[in-house]
């Protein structure tokens, strides 16, 4: 599976109201990513998403899913985000998903199977908004 691609079908249409149901979801009250007014003064010309909006993005196609190594289900084991240029309201995100890697640990509990996916985050002009690599674990039965 390492190096399969999947492609979400649809992009994701960033409107204003997104940004500030996630900003109230996480308890984000920076005047940059809900304040019109402050946003247009601020560094970025107008409102843009906070940091972590980049990590609410479905995974294309639901790829962890269509994994053999997390069938039946799997916990998430970590994540890092790796930032381009700012989401934006009006943005079409495209979501493109890669399985990176694929191994095993054995700890206290027993052998782990861990899946790497990076998702590839871009907006309409072609820009990388962000690579998000979702880490996924499954204990494996012995």
């Amino acid at each position: 599976m390492v190096g399969r691609t999947f492609t979400a079908r649809d992009p994701y249409h960033v409107t204003a109201e997104k940004i500030a149901n996630f900003c109230a979801a996480v308890g984000e009250d920076n005047p940059l990513y809900i304040d019109p007014v402050a946003a247009k003064a601020g560094p970025y010309g107008g409102i843009v998403a906070p940091p972590g909006f980049a990590a609410s993005f479905r995974y294309a196609d639901n790829v962890f899913d269509q994994l053999p190594a997390l069938r039946g289900g799997g916990l998430m084991a970590g994540i890092d985000i790796e930032f381009g240029a700012p989401i934006r309201i009006g943005d079409s995100i495209r979501v493109s998903s890669e399985v990176k890697e694929v191994y095993e640990k054995t700890g206290r509990t027993g052998t782990m199977k861990f899946v790497v996916v990076r998702s590839t985050l871009t907006n309409q002009n072609g820009d990388m908004v962000a690579h998000v690599d979702h880490r996924m674990m499954r204990r494996v039965r012995g």
